[in-house]
């Protein structure tokens, strides 16, 4: 029996839906880690469901490092408005213009494979997978420009 406390601990892990966090764990019969990667996979396959689908609304993310000599400017679409205007989506183009100021990507294929500055277990590719898993609507990078003197 899955209680009310472990889904809440997995919901502040993931931030996955209350619904798909019980899912996940009574699938994996109460076991948190397994259940995370129930998460994951899930978020994968929902990840290339709609990776079909066109992105064109967004925002776009400028961000200038604190020694003001490094400054990016990120184009992050995704399908509605909805999504676009939401705290979390913005909170993710500021996570990606700051890897990009970090890590010095070429091109957006070379940024999503990449291990993500603040969590190198995990790839930008599967930050902006887990996003989409989370919105459940589809989310690219468009491009970028990064700027250093």
């Amino acid at each position: 029996m899955v209680t009310s406390d472990q889904i809440r601990e997995l919901r502040e892990q993931t931030d996955v839906s209350i619904m798909a966090c019980k899912r996940a764990l009574e699938a994996a019969n109460g076991d948190m880690t397994r259940a995370i990667e129930l998460l994951k996979e899930e978020g994968a396959r929902i990840a290339s469901k709609k990776a079909e689908r066109s992105t064109a609304i967004g925002i776009v993310e400028a961000y200038v490092h604190g020694n003001q000599k490094i400054g990016v400017i990120l184009e992050l679409r995704s399908e509605t408005d909805f999504v676009a205007r939401n705290p979390d989506f913005k909170s993710l183009a500021h996570e990606v213009a700051m890897h990009i100021a970090a890590a010095s990507p070429e091109t957006v294929e070379d940024l999503v494979g990449q291990p993500f500055i603040k969590d190198e277990r995990k790839t930008v590719g599967t930050l902006v997978q887990e996003a989409i898993a989370r919105f459940g609507e589809n989310i690219t990078i468009a491009r970028f420009s990064r700027f250093q003197i």
